[in-house]
């Protein structure tokens, strides 16, 4: 028999027609079926994320690539970080409105000392001061926000903590507002 009464015998009329060509050599089935398999293989393995329970570290060449097992079972990268306790987000819900209280104390204590303060300084250098004082609150909390992402949670807290205590508006507490 020859090649081409084979051939005949597994295509249909027409198969030749320029618009039904799929892009694939019927001699390369073979190669193509091995490489779907070893590609399906790689991306069913590739799709499994290699991860160690609590308590354990992964170590050495490829560590960075190892995820924390939680315990309903999913899978947390490394690279992501954890996310904030119902604790720790009302506790910074609760200093995020310490600090909008401060920068309010700083604008009304700030504005009551304006006669005085500009007695004794340049009215340029107590504006530049005055706003550099309402907007302290504002620049701590974005950059300890910022600069805390991947630390624990405690030490988020402590430095906003640091910063309420640090930013405490005096002219506010001191003179009030209503003051003489």
């Amino acid at each position: 028999m020859t090649a081409g009464r084979d051939d005949d015998a597994l295509s249909w009329d027409g198969d030749d027609d320029p618009t039904l060509v799929t892009g694939v050599d019927e001699r390369d089935t073979t190669a193509t079926a091995a490489d779907a398999a070893t590609d399906e293989k790689a991306a069913v393995e590739a799709s499994v994320p290699v991860a160690l329970p609590q308590g354990f570290d992964a170590v050495g060449r490829g560590s960075d690539e190892v995820g924390r097992l939680e315990r309903d079972g999913t899978v947390t990268a490394v690279s992501e970080p954890k996310p904030l306790g119902n604790a720790a987000l009302v506790g910074i819900g609760i200093l995020s409105g310490i600090y909008l209280l401060w920068t309010i104390g700083w604008v009304v204590g700030g504005l009551r000392l304006q006669g005085t303060a500009q007695f004794l300084v340049a009215p340029v250098g107590y504006l530049v001061s005055l706003w550099l004082a309402i907007l302290a609150p504002l620049i701590w909390f974005v950059t300890t926000l910022v600069l805390t992402r991947g630390s624990h949670t405690w030490v988020r807290v402590l430095w906003l903590l640091a910063g309420a205590i640090l930013l405490v508006p005096w002219p506010f507490l001191a003179v009030g507002a209503v003051g003489q």
